[in-house]
């Protein structure tokens, strides 16, 4: 079985999702069975093509190809026929397309080839659900959303239960958690003892990760240690004293040795498809606060494994309880046995393979 998946790029979770799916894809065993290709693009400042290629497993083969984030006539074109080329030579069995872009690209790519091929699509948080943008740019992104459902076909593996709930009501649908390599991601875990309470977030700083909200927390609660686990084109509205930015770490074994030292991770984003680095956070045993929306609320368990707010007001009481050390240390706990039981990569990329094959006996 020759499966190819095509993703815009490489960066930020997606990156450690793909990084994860090369270790399992790409181990002796599996790749006796399933011949796993990867198509990306590098168009991403974050993204160092020589780093991306050292992490990722032998098993797996990497294309980069041309790809552009926004919307761009002539190079999506482009993109359209470089894709085409690539699918007819490797000629694959499935293609699995990855977050909106992808999927625009590689659908039609697909539809010049004149040749069915079995066709999976995973959003990792649709475009429609993004609240930077416009009420018409929304509608307009749900209305390619569907009519490409319609018109090229293909099923939706959504990659958390809320995006499952949406993705069942535009065709047909399963589900298919994200997960993370947990073992790998414990080996980070150290106790650590900081001088002051310290709070952190993994991630690029943009819109969609909220920096004025975590700025204004910041700013609320100068007695506590905050940290940005990386860098982005809107840093310059983080300007909180107590706030320090580790700036860009392309290995993700620094990330996580900085991910280990924080005492509660918090996630202030505006929209999520199911966020990846949360889940590490909880691996590495440490209570999670996040914004009440779609992804944050599939992965957070509630009082249990961390807490979800709408305001900052609400932040008060959670924070407060959060700040005594042995209740952290129980909701982490918490947190690894959730991540255990929903979130284990090998898990979830089992029920992954077992969906191919099935595919195919169709």
């Amino acid at each position: 079985m020759k499966v190819v998946h095509i993703v815009e790029a490489l960066a930020g979770g997606v990156n450690t999702y793909f990084k994860d799916l090369s270790s399992f894809f790409g181990e002796s065993e599996i790749v006796k069975d399933i011949n796993t290709t990867i198509i990306y693009s590098g168009n991403r400042k974050e993204i160092d093509s020589e780093i991306t290629k050292k992490g990722f497993s032998k098993g797996v083969s990497l294309v980069e190809l041309n790809m552009v984030r926004h919307f761009s006539p002539i190079q999506d074109f482009k993109s359209i026929i470089q894709l085409k080329k690539e699918l007819k030579k490797l000629n694959p069995d499935i293609i699995h397309l990855h977050s909106s872009k992808a999927s625009v690209l590689g659908r039609v790519a697909h539809f010049l080839l004149f040749k069915k091929k079995v066709v999976f699509y995973t959003p990792h948080g649709y475009a429609f659900l993004r609240t930077d943008i416009s009420t018409l740019s929304k509608k307009i992104y749900w209305t390619i959303e569907k009519s490409f459902q319609l018109i090229f076909g293909g099923k939706t593996i959504a990659c958390g239960d809320t995006e499952y709930e949406i993705a069942i009501k535009m065709g047909d649908s399963c589900l298919v958690r994200n997960g993370i390599d947990i073992k790998e991601v414990v080996k980070s875990y150290n106790k650590n003892k900081n001088n002051g309470l310290t709070i952190g977030i993994t991630g690029r700083i943009t819109i969609q990760k909220n920096p004025k909200l975590f700025n204004n927390i910041a700013k609320k609660y100068p007695n506590y240690n905050f940290v940005w686990i990386g860098d982005g084109e809107l840093n310059h509205e983080i300007t909180a004293p107590n706030i320090r930015i580790t700036g860009w770490m392309l290995e993700q074994s620094k990330v996580l040795k900085e991910l280990n030292n924080i005492d509660i991770y918090i996630q202030t984003s505006l929209w999520e498809g199911l966020p990846i680095a949360v889940l590490e956070a909880m691996a590495l045993q440490k209570p999670v606060l996040a914004t009440n929306v779609i992804g944050n609320k599939d992965v957070v368990s509630h009082n249990e494994t961390g807490f979800l707010f709408d305001t900052i007001d609400e932040i008060d009481p959670f924070l407060e309880i959060l700040k005594d050390e042995e209740t952290r240390i129980l909701f982490g706990k918490k947190a690894l046995v959730r991540c255990n039981h929903l979130f284990n990569k090998d898990k979830n990329f089992n029920t992954l393979t077992n969906i191919y094959r099935q595919s195919l006996l169709l």
